[in-house]
């Protein structure tokens, strides 16, 4: 991702992110006890937190923004397969759908296309959320944090859906 990237040479580079000490563990097991959307977006920077907390030096501005793309990276992969998963679906209700006409899209494209607006929206969201920094040192972690977020969230939706 540029965006994260592009956040992360904000950050100075006090700290090694071989240094860092993550897990997705404390992620993955308040992940398991949640029930609930509300409660597993709650779990959204778990991992992150106790990186921070964790590693030394984990609280200055390289060490939050590499904690928190080291959890970003957990749920993007989280939300890819969930898309994969989704679209599979969304293939399958196709094939046994009527044949789509041009006044209705297929349940597949319409995922495509909610997919690559929400691309969109994150993106904007999270610039916004950086320039609250007006340049500051927390706009690194701050741009991270809110693509972390906005990503566990698209993660966390996608995974309710079911045939």
């Amino acid at each position: 991702m540029k965006r994260v990237a592009l956040a992360l040479m904000l950050c100075a580079a006090p700290l090694a992110a071989q240094d860092l000490q993550y897990s997705d563990r404390g992620t993955e097991l308040c992940l398991a006890d949640a029930e609930g959307y509300a409660a597993k977006l709650a779990c959204a920077g778990a991992s992150a937190n106790q990186c921070m907390e964790d590693t030394p030096g984990g609280s200055s501005t390289y060490g939050m923004g590499g904690c928190l793309d080291r959890e970003l990276q957990f749920w993007d992969q989280r939300l890819n397969d969930n898309y994969a998963a989704v679209m599979v679906q969304a293939k399958r209700r196709d094939a046994d759908a009527v044949p789509a006409s041009e006044d209705r899209a297929g349940v597949a494209d319409a995922l495509r296309e909610m997919q690559r607006a929400w691309i969109e929206f994150r993106d904007k969201a999270c610039t916004y959320e950086a320039a609250l920094w007006q340049g500051g040192t927390g706009q690194g972690p701050a741009a991270i944090s809110c693509l972390m977020e906005q990503t566990a969230r698209q993660a966390l939706s996608l995974d309710v859906w079911e045939d």
